[in-house]
């Protein structure tokens, strides 16, 4: 197993991506921490994995939350190794409609909120001497502008440059971080992004996921699964001289 002995921190990872990535280092023998603002759930998710499993409460936009997140999952599991930032929300509309909160929410989470615990998490590792892995997730939307995505897009495109930025930093210190981009990934969250074309582009419900899914060279949209492969070869030490990198991971959707 990859991960014997490793401690993993993920945030958003009560469901979707984040729970797919927390079940697939369990299974390479790592201790996961379900990190998500909704304790409930993440309590559930934390259950369905098993002992190695900690679910804590975390909001990604409040310093005093991640703060006490990485301070229960070192009192529990003794140090964190790997950290998977994964929290994150979508928004869509044209220019012209793009609100002030929309995109202030949308900063906080996507890019402050992996900065901050990104920030927190290195503290930790530096602190320990501990040789860790910092996963960011970015998106093929942070790789390209589209024409109602706009803030989405800016965040992921600020998520890239985060981790170029902060993968050279903290090389030094002997922290590696590197980033994810999925493409399209099939899950509940694309019922909103659905909603949201379906609005502005006066389209059926159901039409855009399918539109793009058609438009995937693999021939279909992204699961969560496909993603948990990337995840764990960057969180191991086959990934040791990797360093700064954002890797697609979409079916072919995207070339860079």
């Amino acid at each position: 197993m990859r991960l014997a002995g490793k401690t993993a921190l993920i945030t958003g990872a009560a469901r979707g991506i984040g729970l797919a990535f927390a079940q697939a280092y369990a299974a390479e023998g790592a201790s996961v921490v379900i990190a998500d603002i909704n304790i409930s759930a993440a309590s559930d998710a934390a259950a369905s994995i098993g002992e190695n499993a900690l679910a804590v409460r975390m909001d990604v936009t409040d310093k005093a939350s991640i703060d006490a997140g990485v301070a229960a999952a070192a009192a529990r599991f003794g140090q964190i190794d790997i950290l998977i930032n994964n929290a994150a929300i979508f928004t869509a509309a044209p220019i012209v409609d793009i609100t002030r909160d929309d995109y202030t929410t949308v900063f906080d989470i996507n890019v402050a909120g992996t900065l901050f615990t990104l920030q927190a998490v290195a503290a930790h590792m530096i602190d320990r001497e501990i040789k860790g892995r910092i996963i960011n997730m970015a998106s093929q939307a942070g790789r390209r502008g589209e024409p109602l995505v706009a803030v989405y897009c800016a965040s992921k495109a600020a998520v890239i440059s985060l981790t170029q930025s902060a993968g050279l930093n903290l090389i030094r210190h002997g922290i590696n971080v590197n980033a994810i981009a999925p493409g399209v990934v099939d899950g509940e969250h694309w019922d909103g992004v659905d909603a949201f074309f379906a609005k502005y582009e006066n389209k059926a419900p159901g039409q855009k996921k399918k539109e793009v899914g058609d438009a995937v060279p693999y021939g279909r949209m992204g699961t969560p699964e496909d993603l948990t492969g990337m995840a764990v070869f960057l969180a191991s030490d086959d990934a040791e001289y990797i360093v700064a990198q954002t890797y697609n991971v979409d079916g072919g959707n995207w070339m860079s």
